[in-house]
Order: structure tokens, then sequence, then C-alpha cells
């Protein structure tokens, strides 16, 4: 049987593309892609900071929305993660149509768009509709960003700047976090106007963030498979001149070539084909990472909030400075620990994380069932567990977004998110709202090993399965479909 009309070949072109856009070194240019592309998980941050510190204020009186506490930790968040493994799975496969360039910037503009309209909720149904569709345009965001970043960025560096832009999203936190803070003091804004403040610079960044975006490029292999050859020799040519304009000196030739036999688009039936049949010890290794931070993620940034009020007697003027205090922890966790995924290797950082991570979210737990913590130390220990976490749950991101190939990457990214994420950031949510806003300690002791169990799980899972992808270039990793064959030659 032929293949349909839609997936077949239209010409077939050799070329050295990819191994010169990895044999780069880093420049300007390189910034300016980590800038435009990677910030938008400081929104993300925001987003779900803002959302888990105002949870307190949102529900009470005069607030301008009759909705409750558990509501906006739990439905409202879970819906906002909805949105995300929809618009992950819509534009996911959008991207891999049509290109990393128009996806990136059709997503963020559906987040401008559902966060501004956030900011005026005046019902808890408009506010919950908005939550969802904010989510929609990050979650299309995780697929397009995500694919771009890996395809421009050289194989010797990709796995500390994908753990550094996906840990960004912790900046984001903190601003949040530090945001709602004054958001939420009464003596500047009403209770019913600071909150809305706190959305209303989530667009302010967003716009500023689409200024710089309009000058990231496609990325060159996309245009490969998708019959624009000539263009991304051009591109890759002008990024060429750049860097040795920069570097004051030639770059060395690039030697490996591919020949590419070009498609209009793959099909969802190849897709699944091709990842589950020809890499089922990467598509189990993607879910196990995906679920287990995700659930440990969704559930503690919703709630965490809740938890300091409920069981600490902290003030919901002042959760953000602890909130501030986690989040700087989860970012230097890739910060300082990104590095050693590309020198001491995949397999031992993914792993190592996960388990010890999960190990401590264990004794942290056990402190907390014990009495033993106040608001401080409690702080204190989320940030030491979230320091290995977060550095893990970003290397969710890097696995998936490595592992397949290049023809799949975006709806790879997107499946893998919304299936891992709808098990673990849906439920997180529901299922920790339900047993924190209990008050029994004992109910929030069996949240928290819910979330180290599932990490260590997903730990063990990659000790076995997690793919030596450090240094390597993309096509080496899982080789493009349309890819006839490899070796020296044309340029």
């Amino acid at each position: 049987m032929s293949e349909p009309e839609d997936e077949r070949d239209t010409a077939t072109v050799t070329t050295k593309v990819p191994a010169r856009l990895d044999r780069l070194p880093w420049s300007r240019w390189h910034w300016m892609v980590v800038i435009g592309l990677g910030t938008v998980w400081i929104l993300d941050g925001l987003e779900v900071t803002v959302v888990g510190s105002i949870a307190g204020r949102l529900s009470e009186e005069g607030s301008g929305l009759g909705i409750t506490d558990a509501q906006v930790t739990g439905l409202a968040a879970a819906l906002y993660v909805a949105g995300a493994c929809s618009g992950a799975l819509v534009f996911g496969r959008l991207t891999d149509l049509y290109g990393r360039k128009k996806l990136f910037l059709v997503t963020l503009g559906v987040y401008l768009a559902a966060t501004a309209l956030t900011a005026v909720s005046f019902s808890a149904w408009w506010f919950f509709l908005f939550r969802f569709l904010t989510g929609f345009g990050i979650g299309g965001e995780y697929a397009a960003i995500n694919s771009a970043v890996d395809e421009l960025i050289p194989g010797k560096y990709r796995g500390r700047v994908d753990l550094i832009i996906n840990g960004s999203f912790w900046l984001g936190a903190v601003a949040g976090a530090l945001l709602s803070v004054l958001a939420l003091n009464v003596n500047i804004f009403p209770p019913s106007v600071g909150w809305r403040l706190t959305f209303a610079l989530g667009v302010v960044l967003g716009l500023v963030i689409l200024l710089v975006r309009r000058h990231v490029p496609e990325s060159p292999r996309w245009m490969l498979i998708h019959g624009r050859a000539e263009e991304a020799e051009q591109l890759v040519t002008e990024i060429e001149r750049r860097v040795e304009e920069e570097k004051g000196e030639p770059l060395p030739e690039a030697e490996e070539s591919i020949t590419v036999a070009q498609r209009h688009s793959i099909g969802f039936d190849l897709i699944a084909r091709t990842v589950f049949r020809s890499y089922p010890r990467r598509a189990v290794l993607g879910l196990s990472l995906f679920i287990g931070q995700a659930f440990l993620y969704n559930a503690i940034t919703f709630g965490f909030g809740s938890i300091l009020i409920r069981f600490f007697d902290v003030s919901s003027t002042v959760t953000g400075y602890y909130f501030a205090v986690v989040a700087v922890g989860n970012f230097f966790g890739p910060l300082f620990l990104g590095r050693l995924f590309d020198t001491w290797g995949r397999r031992p950082m993914i792993s190592g994380t996960y388990v010890l991570s999960g190990l401590l979210l264990f004794g942290t737990a056990w402190l907390f069932g014990a009495g033993m913590l106040n608001a401080v130390t409690m702080t204190a220990c989320w940030c030491v567990v979230l320091f290995f976490a977060s550095a893990g749950a970003s290397s969710a991101y890097l696995t998936v977004s490595e592992i397949f190939p290049m023809e799949t990457r975006a709806m790879a990214i997107a499946f893998f998110y919304a299936i891992g994420t709808a098990a673990g950031g849906i439920s997180g949510p529901l299922v920790f709202a339900g047993l924190t806003s209990s008050g029994v300690v004992s109910d929030t002791v069996l949240a928290f090993c819910i979330g180290a169990a599932l990490m260590v799980a997903a730990g063990i899972v990659a000790v076995f399965f997690a793919v030596a992808a450090e240094g390597k270039p993309l096509e080496q990793i899982a080789t493009p479909l349309s890819v006839r064959s490899t070796g020296g030659g044309a340029a």
C-alpha cells in the first residue's frame, strides 16, 4: 500500500546543515535563542506560583470572586493543567506540520489573551475558563519551544541549556511569590484589585518576550525535511557569518552529511508506530519521568501556600516570602547540576536526581508527621528536596525532546507531557487539595509520600532505560525517519 499523499517524499537532498549547527561555538546568537524562547518558562512559573500564593486571598470576602480555597488549589489548578495537556497535543501536531516559529508566536499570543482575561474575572466560572485557556497556550509552548531549542543548540551544550531553560520556571516563581506579597497588601491595593495586578504583570512580560522572539529563526532541521532545504542552507550560512564575526576566526569545516527524503508532513499512525514500536523502552522512560515530576510539582506548587496557612498559621499576605525561598532553591538545582548532565551523563544524573529527591521527600514527610517542623524548617526541607527534584523534572523535558526522531519531536513532547501531566498533574492537585484541606496531619503526610514514591519509581526506571545522549547530535540519538544515508560528502 502506498503512503498517503502528505507523507510521500517530495525530493532528496544531501546536506551538512545539522553538523554545521552542532559544531558552532557558543555565541551571542545562541543567547538570543535562549532569551527569546526560554524565558516563557518564567511566565509559566509566574502563573502557577501566583495562583498558589493568592489562593487564600481569592477565597476571602471582598475578592470579587465567589470561590473557595480548595477550588483555587484543586479545581482551578487541575483545569490549568488540563488546558496545558490539551494545548500541548493540539499545538504539538501543528508545530510538526507548520514549523516551530509560527507556532511559538501563536502559542504566546494565546497565553497573553487568556491571562489578560483572567485578570478581569468577575465570577468563578470565568476564572476557571480562562485558567484553562491560559494553560492551553502554555502547553503549546512546551512542544514548540523544546523542539526549537534542541534543534538550534549544539549537542555539547544541549543538556545544561535545556535544563536551565526549563528551570527558569522558578525565576518566574520567585517573581510571582514576591509580587503576591505586594499585591495582597490591603494597605496598598483593595482585596479585589491586588490579585488582578499579578496576572496583568504576566501580560506585560509576555509582550516583552514576544518582541524578542520575533528575531528567533525557524529550525533549519525542520526546514530541511519540509522542502525548504535552500532556505535552511542560507539561514545556517548567515548564522555562521555572525558567529565568525564575533569570534574573529573561521569556523572548522563540518564533516558529517546526511541525505534526506523531504516530506510535507508525517501522519499520526507513523508517529505512533515510531514511538511505541521502534522505541518502547524510551516511551516507558518518558511516561515515568513525566508522571513522577508532574504529580509532585503540580500538587506542591499549587498547594504550598495553603499548607503554610493551615498547619503553621502563616498569614496569606506573607506566604509569598516562603515560596520565593523555595523557588530559588528550585532554580539553583538545574543551574548548578545542569552541566553534569552533559559530563557525567544522562543516566546517572536523571536517575540520581529522581531517587534522591524522592528519598528526601520521604524524610520530610516523616519530620512533618512527627511534628518536628515549623514554617521555616518546612520551607528549608522543601528547598533541599526540590533542589534535586527540579533538575530531575527539567530533565524529563530534555529527555523526550531528544530521544525520538526529528519528525516526531514536537508531537512526542506533546504526547508525553499531556499523558504524564494528565496522570500526575491533574490528579496531583485534586488529591493533594483533598488531603491537605482536611487539616489532618496524617492526610498531608500521605500526600507527600505519594509524590515521593512516584519520584523514586521514575528514577529506578531511568537506571535501566535512560539514553546516553550527552554530547551527541540529535541525528545520532534517533535517526530521522526521512534520512536515507549519512557520511561525508556534499555540502
